[in-house]
């Protein structure tokens, strides 16, 4: 290659609602000094789809949003989600159509106690593991409908659904990043009370193991969710369905200290579309507009963006600058019990990175 090329990666940036506008930034700030100095660059295009456009014109995004997004490397996304706009229409006025659309059927969440912040368990030393997210079906199906809205005896129906080749990409996903980290599996299941789904993954989740030379169980998921509490660093790769997923990343977020660390990336692992990076902590309204959202989750999600697009040591060095900073102790924001702003713990993040000459 010559050295003198310098590769440009094309990210859709969706800021979208409340703290969401403004840890972006500090996101983009990290891309483009990590850039300069790992020779690459971004041309980063902006979407205002939001909850605030929603009230406007009464869609999260255009008719043609997501044809507008599809020819992206990635997405990065802040947040969504504001009073007055129902949880539902955010999420599947923005989220879940690109989620779909895109093929992002892995949600992917790594945890991790860091030196410096510990967590709030009594023994939460070495704990680094992932939750591996069913993303695209599942429990949060489309399938159902209401009946007799309004009279004593309305009704409402939600279909699950869960699809062999579904669940299939999700657990082999699984068992391969755990056969890459050395690590083991757990399948979160609950197949003693649901009795059709859950022993269909149960079943999947078997078959496939059998191609793997990694150690696996199965964990019912009221006992998992105890255990994860009382012994997070006995596990590495927890896989589950939509909903149990969405559970346990969110669990597993508090264990390592405050969700507003907490990175999320929705892969489509065959790389046919983009995918698209995001904090989980939301929109926090009570904050919004203050300058002391944390910039962590979103500073990790970037990491991770970089680690999809193929530059790993530009990831390692921001996650450096992360574990640097919280490890020194000087830059704390409100949520980590110090009085830090938004800015200011972005830039004690850029100062700790491990920039090469």
């Amino acid at each position: 290659m010559n050295p003198a090329y310098r590769p440009t990666y094309q990210v859709a940036v969706i800021p979208g609602d409340g703290i969401g506008t403004e840890v972006i930034p500090p996101a983009l700030q990290a891309l483009e000094v990590l850039g300069e100095h790992h020779g690459f660059s971004f041309s980063f295009d902006h979407f205002d789809w939001s909850c605030e456009r929603y009230l406007e014109t009464g869609r999260m995004m255009p008719e043609d949003g997501l044809d507008q997004v599809a020819g992206h490397d990635a997405i990065l996304l802040g947040a969504v989600g504001w009073p007055g706009v129902p949880d539902h229409v955010s999420l599947w006025g923005l989220l879940i159509p690109i989620r779909r659309q895109f093929r992002q059927y892995v949600n992917l969440r790594p945890i991790k106690v860091m030196a410096g912040l510990p967590g709030p368990l009594r023994d939460s030393d070495g704990v680094d593991f992932v939750v591996v997210r069913e993303n695209v079906e599942g429990e949060y199906s489309e399938i159902g409908g209401r009946l007799n809205r309004g009279f004593p005896e309305e009704m409402a129906v939600q279909e699950a659904v869960f699809t062999r080749a579904g669940v299939t990409r999700i657990v082999d996903y699984a068992f391969d990043l755990a056969a890459s980290r050395g690590g083991s599996v757990t399948s979160a299941t609950k197949s003693n009370g649901i009795v059709h789904t859950m022993p269909f993954w149960d079943e999947i989740v078997r078959e496939r193991a059998a191609a793997y030379d990694v150690p696996w169980r199965q964990e019912h998921i009221d006992a998992l969710v105890a255990k994860l509490v009382l012994r997070p660093a006995a596990y590495d790769v927890i896989v589950g369905s939509n909903l149990f997923g969405d559970i346990l990343s969110d669990l597993a977020a508090a264990i390592a200290g405050s969700i507003g660390i907490a990175p999320a990336a929705n892969i489509n692992p065959e790389r046919e579309h983009p995918s698209m990076f995001e904090p989980v902590h939301g929109s926090a309204p009570d904050i919004a507009g203050e300058g002391v959202a944390n910039p962590l989750g979103a500073l990790w999600s970037a990491s991770m963006m970089l680690d999809h697009l193929g530059r790993p040591d530009a990831a390692a060095a921001l996650m450096a600058g992360i574990e640097r900073t919280l490890a020194g102790g000087a830059a704390r924001t409100p949520d980590l019990g110090g009085t830090a702003t938004t800015q200011e713990m972005t830039d004690a993040v850029l100062a700790n990175l491990p920039l090469r000459d």
